[in-house]
């Protein structure tokens, strides 16, 4: 089961779809970490782990309703994380005081359904992602750039998919090989640049970084189908040579305008992003 993203409000939930049960799991650790308004995963962590100890003691059907799956963590890595169904979710909610309870709820109950609607009719997933992304204050320029960037995303991770390339932690090796060659970063230090944790770097690039990710992603598919790529190793030399294309476009552009495309802006809420400031500025 692949991970998929999900938003409430500002905060992006991991769930995956369980396709023999028919129904959406949800990163528990996620949930409560809107719940508990935490900034961070490790304290939404910690929160869990003794609020799990709670209900373990007092014999709810909570704890033993989660189950554990392999989710993409904010390192990027897969790591076992607790799962429940939106049913579960809903129980748990019970135990946390937050005045974000009764709005999850609802949330939970909505969102339970979006599968079943988008397996009948695609097309309402993309319609969507728009809404959220406008919600959140992305121009239709930036959107359109988001939504292009996302089909050749998907393009590419086909042919990975068709070619001997494992999902989960090859398609992130793959993608932080194209990602360190056309932007000198890797995709932990460019979320570390624009002061994201759980949050998809993607949500948060500017217009020219997503057209260069695109670029970058192109080419890598691209040159693997002419080498017909095969497994892990011939397709990370397709990814350096990709990522190597993008790379020589973004420092033409930057020669010509004196602007560098890597950028530390980003979509946080003003509240995030004055704290991230104070962290900086008391680092500094």
């Amino acid at each position: 089961m692949e991970t998929d993203m999900t938003f409430f409000e500002n905060y992006q939930i991991r769930r995956v779809y369980d396709d023999e049960a028919e129904v959406w799991l949800f990163s528990v650790i996620d949930i409560v970490q809107v719940l508990t308004q935490q900034s961070d995963h490790q304290t939404a962590r910690n929160y869990w782990k003794v609020l799990k100890n709670r209900l373990n003691k007092e014999g709810s059907e909570v704890v033993t309703n989660c189950n554990q799956l392999k989710m993409r963590a904010t390192d990027g890595k897969q790591r076992s994380t607790d799962v429940a169904t939106a049913e579960t979710l809903l129980r748990l909610v019970q135990s946390v005081p937050s005045p974000k309870a009764e709005p999850v709820k609802l949330w939970l109950a909505k969102v339970g359904y979006e599968r079943m609607q988008e397996m009948s009719d695609p097309a309402k997933s993309l319609n969507r992602a728009r809404e959220t992304w406008q919600k959140h204050g992305r121009s239709e320029k930036w959107i359109q750039q988001r939504m292009t960037g996302q089909e050749t995303r998907n393009k590419l991770t086909d042919y990975w998919s068709n070619h001997d390339v494992k999902k989960g932690e090859e398609y992130a090796t793959l993608t932080n090989i194209i990602h360190q060659e056309w932007a000198d970063v890797s995709v932990k230090e460019h979320k570390s640049l624009k002061g994201l944790k759980s949050q998809n770097l993607r949500d948060h690039m500017s217009e020219a970084e997503l057209i260069f990710t695109a670029l970058a992603e192109l080419s890598t598919r691209q040159i693997a189908e002419s080498d017909d790529a095969m497994g892990m190793d011939e397709n990370r030399s397709a990814a350096k040579t990709g990522g190597g294309i993008a790379k020589k476009a973004r420092k033409d552009l930057e020669d010509k305008t004196g602007k560098k495309v890597i950028s530390s802006d980003n979509y946080l809420p003003q509240t995030k992003r004055a704290a991230l400031k104070n962290n900086t500025d008391k680092t500094s």
